[in-house]
């Protein structure tokens, strides 16, 4: 990548290119604390358990040179012999083995957490390239874990002259001690220098996590045209949004009126708006609007409401706020209870008198003020 590439990229990376990165097996990782745990947990358990395993191997060592006359004469005898050893010996280290392994899996999970990525097993000609490695070589990431591996040598080799020179003493004293009582101080000896020098690993991996995760996402960084390239492949381009988003609308106004044979009454403008509204005491505290529009929707409400012989009810003030402050599908709210039971009533006192063939009653007269509610009121 040249460096008027980098540049550009200065945008954070979004979770969609992390995931990606995620799946390529492309994830932080620190080598240095993974070491570092690992030393500190053989380290750990060769100080707690040296003492048995120095038993162990010294009685293994003892069996192992003791050898009957029939043993050597057997030719199949050093097979056998060599077999229990090696299990001997395979029991004895097992607690520093298992302790080793779990933590050489749990170490690099800490950081980037637990990835398996079958792309990152794919062969790839850029791995093999003599270009690609020679660049390799001398990148600014070379040149850190150059930097780390001196820093490494420096910090533990000091850690290991300071062991072998407290320890000086009690390393001669070694040699009169028991066998097996000696195995076991210098396994713990051992123990112990491998927890000093592990100091020195933590003061690496210390540094080198925060650098790794800040070269992770430094790695991973774009530009604004990448970002703005990502949302349109997520939202879709302008066309297509605006075409989805008619279709849903077609949609959503077919399922509106066909709700509106259902309605008790209409409520109208008497022109530029029409709302619907149900009221069925058994399912409903309140009326629901069901449907609502306005000019070609509002006259589209009114022909199917006259076609289905919905009622028609001219209340300006009314329409006019139901249309602007109450959702399709929602019960209409306690403010508007007492305008819309006047046009209830009539409605009611409407079909009863077409019944009986009597005078139709005078229609109702909405409050003008009601129409100075909003949404926030209303709520």
């Amino acid at each position: 990548m040249s460096d008027e590439d980098k540049s550009q990229k200065t945008e954070q990376p979004t979770p969609k290119r992390l995931d990606e990165a995620r799946k390529k097996g492309n994830v932080a990782r620190s080598p240095e604390l993974a070491a570092a745990a690992v030393t500190l947990a053989a380290g750990g358990t060769m100080v707690l358990f040296g003492g048995s395993f120095g038993a162990q191997l010294g009685a293994m060592m003892a069996d192992g040179l003791s050898i009957t006359r029939a043993e050597l004469a057997d030719p199949l005898g050093g097979i056998g012999i060599f077999r229990d050893l090696m299990l001997w010996s395979l029991m004895a280290t097992a607690p520093v083995l298992a302790v080793t392994f779990l933590v050489a899996l749990v170490a690099p999970m800490s950081l980037g957490g637990w990835n398996f990525s079958a792309e990152a097993l794919t062969p790839k000609l850029e791995r093999i390239s003599p270009l690609a490695g020679f660049k390799r070589m001398f990148s600014i990431r070379s040149l850190v874990e150059l930097c780390k591996s001196v820093a490494k040598f420096a910090l533990v080799a000091i850690a290991a002259i300071i062991v072998l020179w407290s320890q000086a003493a009690t390393l001669e004293g070694l040699a009169s001690e028991s066998v097996r009582g000696g195995i076991g101080h210098a396994l713990q000896i051992t123990g112990v220098a491998l927890l000093i020098m592990t100091m020195a690993l933590v003061l690496i991996a210390v540094v080198d996590v925060p650098y790794q995760l800040w070269s992770h996402k430094r790695e991973l960084k774009m530009s604004l045209e990448e970002v703005r390239r990502e949302l349109r492949e997520s939202e879709g381009a302008p066309e297509i949004r605006a075409r989805v988003q008619s279709i849903q609308q077609q949609m959503a106004q077919r399922r509106m009126m066909q709700d509106v044979p259902t309605a008790t009454v209409v409520i109208t403008n008497p022109q530029h708006y029409a709302v619907a509204l149900r009221y069925d005491e058994a399912r409903s505290r309140a009326p629901i609007v069901v449907a609502k529009g306005a000019d070609e929707v509002a006259a589209k409400i009114r022909e199917l409401a006259t076609e289905h012989r919905v009622p028609l009810v001219e209340a300006p003030p009314l329409a006019r706020v139901l249309f602007r402050a109450v959702d399709i599908g929602t019960e209409i709210p306690s403010a508007l209870y007492m305008a819309v039971a006047q046009i209830l009533s009539y409605v009611i006192q409407l079909r009863t008198a077409v019944q009986s063939g009597v005078e139709p009653p005078e229609k109702p007269v909405v409050d003008p003020e009601i129409e100075q509610l909003d949404r926030q009121r209303l709520s």
